[in-house]
């Protein structure tokens, strides 16, 4: 079970900082290590073993947490972190680490009241990012959920322009609702995010909201979408002509497309965050159009649409085998148009696993 090798692996971390435990309690990651998708639990990993690891959720989710969370201790509590600080104490665990970056400061004050309880007490350690980390690298059961995501981004694109769902007349808004709609018979549960639909110079807006806009002859039409299956996110961007392109829109695209080949081509174990950002920046640089790439280069992939790490000029650290992240350059001219090129990618030795397969080739339609 991955979840299994996935708290082995937090143990291991944990016993590293010498911590007795760790206190989870951002949804996200109780999911990432139990399955459990609830909207109300904590899980108190220990260090020692999975037998003395306890999840808690309330009442709501008794027949739920039995089905996802079949093999550790459950608790039925509320609320659920104070009642497993609680527990920590009783168990004699004394230095417990917990979510600092995901507890306000009520809820600080509310945990440090249940760790001074008792005989003892428990001295709460701020942890933060400690299962992020672990995130960072996707095993196979997540980079499986990836592929199924971005296939049923692949086919409801697909699907769209063949029946003729990207066409002139229609409105951004209605476009960004049917592909939505071929997502879902795609086998997404949802879609990532918000789908972004762009025409004409509303494409030079890089995150720009469908409106009631209407799609004309002659516009670019940005397409930045993904879809959502077993709680991953797919990502990526497709810039389409409606009608025979211009020159100056050609020449966009041709570059866009230059500098996204450069940045996959530097995906690879070791590279530096920062220099895949600088080179697909530096064709775009060298054409005079720098200015007009407004954003970071890419991003991690995974339980959330955006997580580390971050391509860009600031990136810290390196790539991974494993990881999974966005290559996304774009220029965007005000008033005209912009392009985007977008891929969900996996680290691999030797290249890059290309996870979303839609033609990168200027589509007309």
């Amino acid at each position: 079970m991955p979840h299994t090798s996935r708290r082995a692996s937090l143990r291991a971390t944990l016993r590293d900082r010498g911590l007795d435990a760790l206190l989870v309690t951002n949804l996200l990651n109780i999911r990432y290590l139990t399955g459990f998708t609830g909207s109300n639990a904590a899980l108190l990993v220990s260090a020692a073993s999975d037998e003395a690891t306890t999840f808690c959720t309330d009442g709501r989710y008794t027949t739920q947490s039995a089905r996802q969370v079949p093999d550790l201790e459950r608790l039925t509590d509320r609320p659920c972190g104070e009642a497993l600080v609680g527990r920590a104490a009783r168990a004699g665990l004394r230095k417990v680490g917990f979510e600092s970056a995901h507890v306000t400061v009520d809820g600080l004050d509310s945990l440090t009241a249940a760790a001074s309880a008792g005989e003892g007490g428990v001295e709460l350690v701020r942890a933060p990012g400690v299962v992020e980390l672990l995130r960072l690298v996707k095993d196979d059961t997540e980079i499986e959920a990836l592929r199924m995501a971005c296939a049923a981004a692949d086919r409801a694109l697909a699907d769209l322009v063949e029946h003729g769902g990207l066409r002139a007349g229609r409105t951004e808004r209605e476009i960004a609702r049917e592909l939505e709609s071929r997502m879902l018979d795609h086998g997404a549960q949802g879609p990532s995010f918000e789908s972004i639909v762009a025409a004409g110079a509303n494409s030079a807006i890089p995150h720009h909201r469908p409106t009631d806009a209407v799609v004309k002859t002659g516009d670019l039409v940005k397409l930045d979408f993904g879809a959502l299956v077993d709680g991953y996110h797919s990502d990526m961007t497709r810039t389409l002509v409606v009608g025979p392109p211009a020159d100056w829109q050609r020449e966009l695209y041709e570059l866009v497309a230059a500098s996204q080949a450069a940045g996959r081509a530097a995906l690879s174990p070791g590279a530096r965050l920062a220099d895949v950002d600088h080179a697909s920046r530096s064709v775009i640089e060298a054409a005079g159009r720098g200015e007009h790439f407004t954003h970071g280069l890419g991003h991690g992939v995974g339980l959330q649409i955006h997580e580390a790490p971050a391509l860009a000029r600031a990136g810290e650290g390196t790539l991974l085998p494993g990881m999974a992240v966005t290559v996304e350059p774009g220029v965007y001219l005000a008033g005209r148009g912009g392009v985007r090129i977008e891929d969900t990618l996996v680290v691999r030795e030797g290249a890059p696993e290309l996870l979303t397969l839609t033609t990168k080739d200027l589509v007309v339609v």
